[in-house]
């Protein structure tokens, strides 16, 4: 028995998915976070008519961030290495190249599937008890910085990485595709904290999408605004923050650029 146990570990699949893709999680995240973060820090005058919170970032998170952004993906890492002997099992591969349609609707699909279940452990993670012990960790972070993305409880990191997989091990993809879609949910969670609503950007070219303000009402008013990066589930469930919805109507109304702050916005 240990000699198969050591043969799945031994297996080129769990070198390339379990080292290959908390590489590919860590390099995209940085790639995406510092840059956001350091507009942030700097605030270029181009920049400043995006701010979606009056206050700014405190500078006293951004280390704190990075280390227990560090120690989360060593877990992480742990993680799949210990439960590979299940992972393997999930049809997840690396046999020939897959087309890109067939990358393209299921890395639609896992933002999509990821969200639907991210709102629901976020919202019971807001429960009395959970709250306290788990997730207010988190919300130190009042107006974000893309690097605080992942400053969170391990407890949470684990769960949300975990969701992220399920998509994946539901259809079987392959660790290409796996890897698109780490490197699209890094995008989500770097813009997410970024605390600009910039009028373009990748994330709004999926249908329903809000780019970062969604979620950076999250870290205003600390309830509601539980989906991950989508507001299609607030809206249907009734969760959406206090004056967000009022929020996007004016700002839309508006159309212009340099006035999309909100004046109730502190």
């Amino acid at each position: 028995m240990w000699d198969t146990l050591m043969s799945w570990y031994r297996e080129p699949l769990f070198v390339v998915f379990a080292l290959g893709g908390s590489a590919v999680s860590m390099v995209s995240f940085l790639l995406f976070a510092v840059p956001l973060t350091w507009i942030a820090a700097r605030e270029p005058a181009w920049a400043r008519p995006f701010r979606i919170q009056r206050r700014r970032g405190r500078p006293d998170m951004i280390w704190p961030s990075v280390r227990l952004w560090l120690v989360n993906n060593g877990l992480q890492l742990l993680s799949v290495v210990a439960l590979w002997p299940l992972l393997r099992l999930t049809n997840i591969h690396m046999t020939g190249l897959p087309p890109w349609w067939e990358v393209l609707w299921q890395v639609v699909f896992f933002i999509y599937l990821d969200d639907f279940l991210y709102y629901w452990m976020h919202r019971t993670l807001h429960r009395p008890g959970l709250y306290e012990r788990v997730h207010a960790l988190h919300h130190r972070v009042g107006s974000p910085w893309a690097i605080s993305a992942h400053y969170m409880h391990p407890v949470e990191y684990l769960m949300t990485a975990g969701l992220m997989l399920v998509g994946p091990a539901l259809v079987g993809a392959h660790v290409l595709t796996i890897f698109i879609w780490i490197a699209v949910r890094q995008w989500e969670a770097a813009e997410g904290h970024c605390g600009y609503d910039f009028p373009i950007t990748p994330s709004k070219l999926i249908p329903g999408s809000h780019g970062a303000a969604h979620h950076d009402f999250h870290h205003l008013r600390w309830q509601g605004n539980y989906g991950g990066f989508l507001p299609i589930h607030d809206r249907w469930a009734g969760t959406l923050a206090r004056g967000y919805a009022d929020w996007v109507a004016r700002r839309r109304a508006r159309g212009a650029a340099t006035e999309q702050r909100d004046d109730e916005t502190p």
